[in-house]
C-alpha cells in the first residue's frame, strides 16, 4: 500500500501544482492552450511511438485482456442511459452525462499512473490497450452527444468529432509504433534519443496543464449529475472491468494496465466535444474537475484492493 500511495500521490501533487501555478499567474489561460497542444500533438505521441516501436507484442498483447477492457464501456454506457432517463435528465445534459460516465482521460492521467506504477513494460501494455479503448470511447461519446443534442449545429459537430477521432494523435502514434515494430527495422540511435528527449516532458507537463484547466465553480450548481457521472466513471466502470477480468480467469499482474485505464477520471476532451456537438460544456467541465480530484482517492483504494 505504501508503494501505491508513493506512486499516486506525486501524480496528483503535480496536478495541484498546476492549480496553484494558474492562480499565481504562472499558467494563464493564454498559455495553457498552447502547452496542451504541445503535449497532445508532440510529447505524448513521441512517448507512445518509442514505447511501441521497441515493444514485444508476443508477450505484451492479449486478446482476452483487450476484451475485458473494452466490454465494460458499452455496459456502463447503457446503464448511464437508463439512469439518466429514469431521473428525467434534460435532453441538453443527457449526452454529456453519458459521455462523462465512460470517457476516460487515458493519455494524461491513465498513462501517468501506468508508467510510474508499472514501469516501461506496464506502460507499453497500457499503450496498446489505450489505442483500442480511445477509439471505442470516442465513438460512444459521439453517439451519446448526437442522440441528445438540441443544437442545430449537430451535423457539423458530428463531422468534426469523427475527424478528431480519426486524427487523434495518440491513436495515430499507436498505429505508427505498431507498424514500425512489425516492420522489424531497428530504431536509429539518433531518432530514439530525440524521441526520448521529447517524451521526457510529456507526463509532467500534461499533469500541470490538467491542474491549470480544472474548474471548481460549476460543481456545486450541477452537483447531482456530476456526482453520478463520477461514480459511474471511477467506481462502476473499473468495477465492471475487474469482475470481467476475474471471470475470464486473468491474473491481476496481466490486467492491471487495462484496469488503470478504466479507472481514469473523465477526459478533458469531454468539454471540447460538448461544445462541438451541442452538449453541456458547463456540466462537462464540472464532471472533469470532480472526477480528476476524486480519482486521487479511488486509484489508491482500487490499487490497494488489487494489491
Amino acid at each position: 500500500m505504501i508503494h501505491i500511495v508513493n506512486t499516486i500521490a506525486p501524480v496528483f501533487i503535480v496536478i495541484l501544482a498546476g492549480v496553484l501555478a494558474r492562480r499565481l499567474g504562472f499558467l494563464p489561460d493564454g498559455v495553457t492552450g498552447p502547452l496542451n497542444r504541445l503535449v497532445y500533438y508532440l510529447a505524448i505521441p513521441a512517448m507512445v511511438f518509442i514505447a511501441l516501436a521497441k515493444a514485444s507484442f508476443a508477450t505484451q498483447f492479449s486478446p482476452l485482456i483487450l476484451a475485458g477492457t473494452l466490454i465494460p464501456l458499452p455496459l456502463v454506457f447503457g446503464a448511464a442511459l437508463l439512469l439518466g432517463r429514469a431521473l428525467g435528465t434534460p435532453r441538453g445534459e443527457m449526452g454529456t452525462f453519458i459521455q462523462s460516465s465512460c470517457h476516460g482521460n487515458l493519455g494524461y492521467i491513465g498513462f501517468a499512473v501506468a508508467y510510474y506504477l508499472l514501469g516501461d513494460d506496464g506502460f507499453v501494455r497500457a499503450t496498446i490497450l489505450a489505442g483500442f479503448l480511445m477509439l471505442l470511447q470516442n465513438v460512444l461519446s459521439v453517439v451519446a452527444l448526437k442522440a441528445f443534442s438540441g443544437d442545430d449545429r449537430r451535423a457539423h459537430g458530428i463531422r468534426s468529432s469523427i475527424t478528431a477521432v480519426a486524427g487523434n494523435p495518440v491513436i495515430l502514434s499507436t498505429l505508427a509504433g505498431m507498424g514500425y515494430n512489425l516492420s522489424g527495422l531497428p530504431l536509429p540511435v539518433v531518432a530514439e534519443r530525440t524521441l526520448r528527449i521529447i517524451s521526457g516532458m510529456a507526463l509532467p507537463l500534461a499533469l500541470l496543464v490538467i491542474g491549470a484547466s480544472l474548474s471548481f465553480s460549476l460543481i456545486r450548481a450541477r452537483l447531482k449529475l456530476v456526482l453520478l457521472s463520477t461514480v459511474f466513471k471511477l467506481v462502476v466502470l473499473p468495477g465492471a472491468g475487474l469482475l470481467l477480468y476475474e471471470a475470464l480467469g486473468l491474473a491481476g499482474t496481466d490486467y492491471l494496465p487495462g484496469f488503470i485505464l478504466l479507472a481514469a477520471p473523465s477526459a478533458t476532451v469531454s468539454y471540447v466535444m460538448a461544445v462541438e456537438m451541442g452538449g453541456s460544456p458547463d456540466q462537462a467541465s464540472a464532471a472533469v474537475s470532480m472526477a480528476t480530484l476524486l480519482s486521487s482517492v479511488t486509484y489508491v483504494i482500487w490499487l490497494g484492493i488489487l494489491h
